[in-house]
């Protein structure tokens, strides 16, 4: 595969988790978005090497002042607020998600539900250190509402995946 193909597809990859970043709904100091699911669906169809590279463009466009981030935001001080071990994590949920076995919608199901879960370590980490909130609270308002929904979309992953993969098997980064 040629580097401008490989370039082509970590910047597409990147250009939907900015754009379904941007689909929020605030429920308290962490809001419900989009961004968790457009990482899913680039971990659950690349390669570890351009999920990565995908989620770490997008937030260095975040970094450099581009409203990429949920609502928006973006900046240094995003990157550093209590909420920002959610962006953070999705390095690891793009790792973990990507390197794991996703042949069938089990598999792939339980690939999200682990690199969803690196996501909420790290944003429960960050709600309890930066945001100096509780171990409780930081689990009350950064982990608990948001188990339904974030099965939801895993689950959505899980169907729309096998359909994407089969749709795209004529190319041939999808092929291997």
């Amino acid at each position: 595969m040629s580097a401008i193909y490989r370039l082509l597809i970590i910047s597409l990859s990147t250009a939907i988790l900015a754009v379904l970043s941007q689909l929020t709904i605030p429920i308290g100091i962490t809001p419900i978005t989009l961004q968790t699911f457009a990482v899913g669906l680039i971990a659950s169809l690349l390669k570890w090497k351009e999920a990565l590279l995908a989620v770490i463009l997008y937030i260095l466009l975040g970094a450099l002042g581009l409203p990429v981030f949920s609502g928006g935001t973006s900046g240094i001080a995003t990157l550093v607020s209590p909420n920002s071990g959610f962006i953070w994590g999705f390095l690891l949920f793009a790792l973990v998600t990507s390197l794991l076995p996703k042949t069938n919608i089990l598999s792939l199901f339980l690939a999200n539900v682990f690199g969803d879960l690196c996501i909420f370590v790290c944003g429960l980490l960050s709600l309890h250190y930066l945001g100096q909130l509780s171990w409780e609270a930081s689990f009350l308002a950064g982990f608990l509402p948001f188990i339904p929904v974030e099965l939801i979309k895993i689950l959505l992953i899980s169907i729309i995946v096998p359909r994407l993969r089969q749709s795209l098997k004529t190319i041939t980064y999808f092929q291997s």
